[in-house]
């Protein structure tokens, strides 16, 4: 019988589809809950914990109370080992009078149960007395840090993606797949997963914020890897690629429709687009064009809905993250399942330098949108704007 270690952070990733770029801090997380944000990060441990049901006969999972673990693991129908306690823990509500507020809770708020970085750190820390032999978390970059600085490289950890951004190498590319490295680690051991160093990276929210990107690496953690299931450290530019990126910015002009809205994701290389129409680009959010007019900047989920109610044509213009390959689910959470099903599969354009294809080693463009269903759709092959007049065969998966 092997024991699986299971952390859930419950406020990770609130902040992507409303635009936030991040869930650190008491303050935005009351400004995420206020504008609608919805906690995703239990619903995404739960699918992991899913995969893991076939070998549920032969592995023990010892987590933490309620909403860090505890509820999850009983939902997928496992019979958890608790540790640790939550007595006399304030709702955010009360946490807002505490700290000179009016009480009244954001949303649907209310019964929020505060959790914080000591939280996660103290759980990891147990989890490492108890002697499990694998920590699963649900969460992002923040809660990797938290991870790392409590159990460093003494216990293999394993990230479920649930965070807006995901730089670090200690995550699986998506909840399904962290569950099947999470059996195969721990029962079934093939020969292809093996434990390697991943980095800890995490970015600067602040400066995030002001459109600044400063990333940092913070360690290293020993994770089970398995090939297409564990994804690298995101990669940066190369210089010396803004021939490159010009073309592929010119290209994806030239096949601009009037009256259509083009809905562009973050990153350099949509970026570069926006430069080309002559328009201010948010290098770390989503903006909407059309006809060479800016329709809408740094906009949330609920921003692009509206956009789309009035405009009947649209496309959504997405570039690769270097060195993970994801195109929806890391940093652009505002371009929603709803509103890539309204633009529809047609209507996805998906933009690379070769050489940031070529970055990717064979591995396949990945989406995690947070919808298996649309995951499943969107599958198959994908031209991708790679220069001038040239398209890339490239291949979707999961």
């Amino acid at each position: 019988m092997k024991s699986l270690g299971l952390i859930v952070n419950p406020v990770a990733g609130v902040g992507g589809r409303v635009g936030l770029k991040g869930s650190d801090g008491a303050a935005i997380l009351r400004r995420a809950l206020e504008l609608g944000a919805v906690r995703d990060a239990p619903r995404r441990a739960r699918q992991a914990l899913e995969r893991l049901a076939r070998v549920r006969d032969h592995v023990e999972v010892v987590t933490w109370p309620g909403e860090m673990g505890e509820d999850e693991a009983r939902a997928a129908g496992f019979d958890p080992r608790v540790l640790g306690t939550f007595t006399g823990r304030p709702t955010w509500a009360a946490a807002e009078r505490d700290h000179g507020h009016d009480g009244s809770a954001p949303g649907a708020a209310g019964d929020f149960v505060l959790t914080s970085p000591a939280d996660t750190e103290q759980a990891a820390r147990e989890l490492l007395a108890a002697g499990v032999d694998l920590i699963l978390f649900a969460g992002g970059d923040g809660t990797a840090r938290n991870i790392c600085n409590a159990v460093g490289q003494h216990v293999p950890v394993l990230g479920v993606p649930a965070g807006v951004k995901i730089h670090s190498a200690v995550y699986a590319t998506t909840p399904a797949a962290a569950g099947d490295v999470a059996a195969l680690f721990l029962h079934e051991r093939p020969a292809g997963v093996r434990l390697r160093e991943g980095e800890v990276m995490d970015i600067d929210e602040e400066a995030f914020r002001e459109n600044r990107l400063s990333a940092h690496l913070y360690g290293y953690m020993s994770v089970p890897y398995g090939r297409g299931l564990t994804q690298s450290a995101k990669a940066g530019g190369v210089a010396g690629e803004e021939r490159a990126l010009n073309d592929v910015a010119t290209e994806v002009i030239r096949d601009m429709s009037p009256g259509a809205l083009y809905i562009l994701g973050p990153g350099t290389t949509t970026r570069t687009i926006m430069t080309r129409l002559g328009l201010e680009k948010t290098l770390l959010g989503v903006d909407a064009v059309c006809d060479g007019v800016v329709a809408g900047s740094d906009v949330t989920e609920d921003d692009l809905l509206r956009l789309l109610q009035a405009y009947p044509r649209a496309h959504i213009v997405v570039s690769v993250i270097g060195g993970q390959g994801h195109i929806f689910g890391r940093g652009n959470q505002q371009i929603s399942p709803d509103v890539i099903r309204r633009a529809g599969r047609s209507g996805v354009t998906v933009v690379a330098t070769q050489t940031k294809l070529l970055s990717l080693e064979g591995r396949p463009l990945l989406v995690d949108t947070g919808d298996p269903a649309l995951d499943a759709e969107l599958r198959g092959y994908a031209k991708v704007v790679s220069g001038l007049g040239e398209r890339t065969m490239y291949k979707v998966g999961v």
